[in-house]
């Protein structure tokens, strides 16, 4: 299908107005399975930005005002409105980010989950009144917009990244730019489309494509933008943050992971083998939250490597769109060529390949599955973020000594533990140095819940109440 059907026009939009890519200098958009040109995206010029920029701090003040019930209704019109339209916009998806289809259509309805949930905090921006010595005084705190945001999102959740972070900010009242992913820009200007038509005013949204270094430091520099929102790499987060930090401007930074997994003696191997399954292989193992390192029992390590193997060997890897696809193609060239030398780093180390290792490019990205057991802590795939489709496997015989293995990374998003211990489950997460951990299954954070974490991984949430609460600033109030 890939290289047969078009995805949507890659338009901007700014100020209510959509600009195609017909209009500006543009960037071919890759389908991975096929690595045929199935789009272009247009490319925001100067002057885009700064309209996009104006029409943010023009419209701000208005929206700030509009009550928050009414703007809870818009962004659940638009929730719907995906809902409604989940068939084309999971095509489209896979067809720019490779994912099997069905996932496709899990992550537009995940995102306007999400985005209800976010929608009804809207009118839940709660303050205090603090008592005063003076009988005829008032002392409050209230909660009021940080006013227009700067964003910025990746391309592994193409529909669900952008669609949190707008729906959390307009749902606390500000207004956005934000420049998605130039690689998937079809999801998101799906969920501009379902906005506008929702109703949402012009120049309270605006959306675009292009250079990321120009514009980036373009939206930060600008006086108008209050705060910025990034999901990405630590690297360029962390350059964002000191760009934001020259004009004391709040960051929310959601970034890389290196999700410790650890698995006691006391549990049914076979069963967290095949969860392990389904985490490691979604979305191509190109998740923040993937588990990479996982820390066996001794007593149960070879039972676990032989079984994790044999499912990791046994999963369909095609094209998104093909019948029974278990693991779709990487999303890029780039992601397929950090593969191999991840791999062959391990094995010079001495680890044991124990399946997969090896991949194809000649038609799209596709990488085996890959297994590695015995792996040394001083190896890559232990200390850097694979991204990739790659699980590393170590075994453990103290509990103190996993534990401080698992919190050694700089990194701090997510953890995984596994446990017949109740009086374990309960301990050990208070000692794991991350933002989430999940006991017993895998995946960090839900449609309601908080999402974010730590140390190089970031700070600030991308769910749950607290998202809406990273767009708010606190005023405090004097009154005789």
């Amino acid at each position: 299908m890939g290289d047969t059907i078009r995805n949507p026009d890659g338009e901007l939009f700014v100020d209510g107005r959509w600009i195609p890519s017909s209009a500006r200098d543009g960037i071919d958009v890759e389908d991975p399975a096929t690595r045929a040109t199935v789009g272009r995206v247009a490319v925001a010029t100067d002057d885009d930005v700064d309209a996009a920029i104006d029409a943010a701090g023009r419209t701000w003040r208005e929206w700030r005002e509009t009550s928050p019930h009414a703007r809870t209704a818009i962004i659940m019109r638009a929730a719907q409105l995906l809902r409604d339209r989940a068939v084309p916009i999971a095509e489209a998806m896979t067809r720019e980010n490779g994912k099997p289809y069905g996932d496709s259509l899990d992550e537009v309805a995940y995102t306007a989950d999400i985005m209800d949930s976010l929608a009804t905090d809207a009118p839940r921006r709660f303050g205090h009144v603090l008592p005063t010595a003076a009988a005829d005084g008032r002392t409050m705190v209230v909660s009021e917009p940080v006013g227009p945001v700067a964003a910025f999102t990746t391309w592994n959740y193409p529909l669900t990244v952008p669609g949190r972070k707008v729906a959390a900010a307009l749902a606390a009242g500000c207004t956005v730019v934000i420049k998605p992913a130039e690689e998937t820009p079809a999801s998101a200007v799906a969920l501009a489309h379902a906005l506008a038509d929702a109703g949402l005013p012009d120049g309270v949204l605006n959306m675009v494509f292009g250079d990321p270094a120009r514009i980036s430091s373009r939206l930060i520099a600008s006086p108008v933008m209050r705060k910025v929102s990034f999901t990405g790499s630590t690297a360029v987060g962390t350059l964002l943050a000191r760009q934001a930090a020259e004009h004391a401007k709040p960051t929310m930074l959601e970034l890389g992971g290196h999700a410790p997994v650890i698995v006691f003696d006391d549990v049914d191997v076979d069963a967290v083998a095949q969860q392990a399954l389904g985490a490691k292989i979604h979305n191509t193992g190109q998740s923040c939250g993937s588990p990479i390192r996982f820390y066996v029992h001794e007593n149960v390590y070879e039972r676990f490597v032989e079984r994790f193997g044999e499912l990791l060997g046994g999963v369909s890897v095609a094209d998104g769109f093909a019948e029974g696809v278990g693991m779709g193609p990487l999303a890029n060239g780039r992601r397929f060529a950090a593969m191999e030398p991840i791999v062959r780093d391990a094995v010079s180390r001495g680890a044991r390949l124990v399946t997969g290792g090896v991949g194809d490019d000649s038609v799209g990205y596709y990488w085996r599955p890959t297994l590695l057991a015995d792996v040394p802590e001083d190896a890559v795939v232990m200390n850097e973020e694979p991204f990739g489709p790659i699980a590393a496997v170590s075994s453990f015989r103290d509990e103190s000594d996993v534990i401080e293995r698992a919190n050694r990374l700089p990194f701090g998003l997510g953890a995984y533990l596994f446990t017949g211990s109740a009086e374990r489950a309960l301990r050990i997460p208070g000692r794991l140095d991350v933002g989430m951990v999940s006991v017993n299954r895998f995946g960090v954070g839900a449609r309601d819940t908080f999402f974010g974490g730590r140390k190089e991984s970031g700070y600030g949430s991308e769910g749950g109440p607290e998202a809406v609460e990273e767009y708010l600033v606190r005023k405090l109030i004097v009154q005789s």
